[in-house]
């Protein structure tokens, strides 16, 4: 790959992997108190961080209304090239904005359409799950299905808060909505420890992939979630959440995680696996 010539022709991915990475070393550097100096009444690395932030949240502002009208073939009748590439770059940066816990200033609809955005992910990867059982061997199969019987229950649960924020972004569905992300998200930290008691190799190796779909979702929601809510939420949240990230860490996959996150943004893996990666460490400093 000529990385050269990747910037000439998408230059404003180009822009966004580059105001990510602005943010996550800024964001790394605070944390260890390293200032690079003062500018007036802040630090160089506050100014970093707020120019970073501030040009990420313009990448991400809500695409046209008639975006998907300004559509068209290349002259060999190929591929369609759209604006919707416009799209899930603003998508890419909003989503990059909120793991990495800056304030972008998007309104609630914005985070409740982005929300809504992988409920079929989600839906889709608990069907897998439960199909998973009938190619386990016989010992796992059970194991698995103790696991995850309350998937489908969660996940519908999750599914409809989620509409109904997207329709009616109030406090009081929000925090329905809270209650539904950090049950489902326990139930499946509860569903990794339980499969990685399965003895079969193959056996559990389909089982924590197929979880850790599940996961990468449910996570993704959590984190959308925890952009629009308060500090006090926040922490009643991570209060819930008795499972911690570094009880599943190690059997989270997140080369599969950050596929995921850039397929279903459209955006480069490597955005993704730095976005996961900071996720994890905000996710830890609030309580996760």
């Amino acid at each position: 790959m000529n990385p050269i010539k990747n910037i000439w022709s998408s230059p404003k991915t180009s822009i966004t992997g580059l105001l990510i990475a602005t943010v996550t070393i800024a964001r790394v550097f605070s944390q260890q108190g390293i200032t690079l100096g003062t500018v007036g009444n802040g630090t160089v690395i506050s100014l970093l961080t707020g120019l970073a932030t501030a040009l990420l949240g313009m990448l991400a502002r809500d695409p046209a209304p008639n975006a998907d009208l300004l559509s068209e073939r290349s002259e060999s009748n190929g591929p369609v090239v759209s604006s919707n590439s416009t799209t899930r770059l603003g998508c890419w940066a909003l989503i990059a904005l909120l793991l990495l816990g800056a304030t972008t200033g998007c309104s609630a609809q914005s985070v409740a359409q982005n929300i809504v955005n992988w409920t079929p992910t989600l839906q889709s990867a608990v069907a897998t799950v439960d199909a998973t059982a009938a190619v386990l061997d016989p010992a796992a199969a059970p194991v698995f299905t103790a696991a995850t019987v309350g998937f489908d229950a969660a996940s519908n649960t999750l599914v409809a808060q989620a509409k109904a924020y997207l329709a009616n972004p109030s406090a009081g569905v929000l925090a329905q909505l809270q209650t539904a992300v950090i049950t489902f998200q326990q139930q499946v930290n509860v569903a990794l420890l339980q499969a990685a008691k399965i003895t079969n190799p193959a056996s559990q190796q389909k089982a924590l992939a197929d979880i850790n779909v599940v996961a990468t979702a449910v996570n993704a929601i959590l984190a959308l979630i925890n952009s629009i809510s308060s500090k006090a939420a926040v922490a009643q949240m991570a209060a819930q959440s008795t499972i911690k990230l570094a009880s599943i860490e190690p059997l989270l996959d997140k080369d599969a995680a950050a596929n995921l996150l850039a397929s279903h943004y459209g955006e480069p893996v490597a955005s993704a696996r730095m976005q996961l990666s900071q996720a994890e460490v905000n996710a830890a400093q609030v309580g996760f």
